[in-house]
């Protein structure tokens, strides 16, 4: 499956800077994934086959470009590690770690969907209209947070 694997990724991107390009500029990563699985690349049994808890990320880098790969817990660390967000206010790097946390134990789908807001731990905390009216100033500016939240988790350099 690992071989089969490779093939096909490495013919939809010729180089790990191509696949790179293509995953940033990507708003939602499912389409990537979804694209490769209709070649039958099937991410959740390869990673079941390696037993990883890698992002689909690292495991198409690892697969395919013999990259070492990082597990979701510690790319979620490296961002909190970072403090990027200080100029967002106290809730809101709260709401941020929740959604680091979130990422750590599932893969990046489960935020980047709003709809992520109406479950635990933030239902328990926080409506959704709070979260984006009252924490972030709006829709926009929570887009632009995830935005950048998405490029810091899956930061190359």
């Amino acid at each position: 499956m690992k071989d089969y694997s490779k093939k096909w990724i490495l013919w939809e991107y010729r180089s790990l800077d191509d696949f790179i390009n293509a995953w940033e500029d990507c708003d939602k990563k499912e389409a990537i994934i979804a694209e490769l699985e209709d070649k039958w690349v099937l991410l959740e049994e390869l990673q079941e086959q390696l037993w990883t808890d890698m992002d689909p990320f690292d495991l198409i880098c690892h697969v395919a470009f013999d990259r070492p790969a990082l597990t979701r817990k510690e790319r979620a660390n490296n961002v909190k590690k970072k403090d990027v967000f200080g100029k967002y206010s106290e809730k809101a790097r709260e709401v941020i770690n929740l959604l680091l946390d979130k990422y750590a134990d599932n893969w990046i789908e489960s935020i980047e969907n709003i709809e992520v807001l109406k479950v635990n731990p933030f239902n328990s905390i926080w409506t959704p209209l709070e979260i984006i009216n009252w924490i972030f100033w709006g829709k926009n500016v929570y887009l632009e947070m995830l935005k950048e939240l998405k490029s810091s988790i899956y930061e190359t350099k």
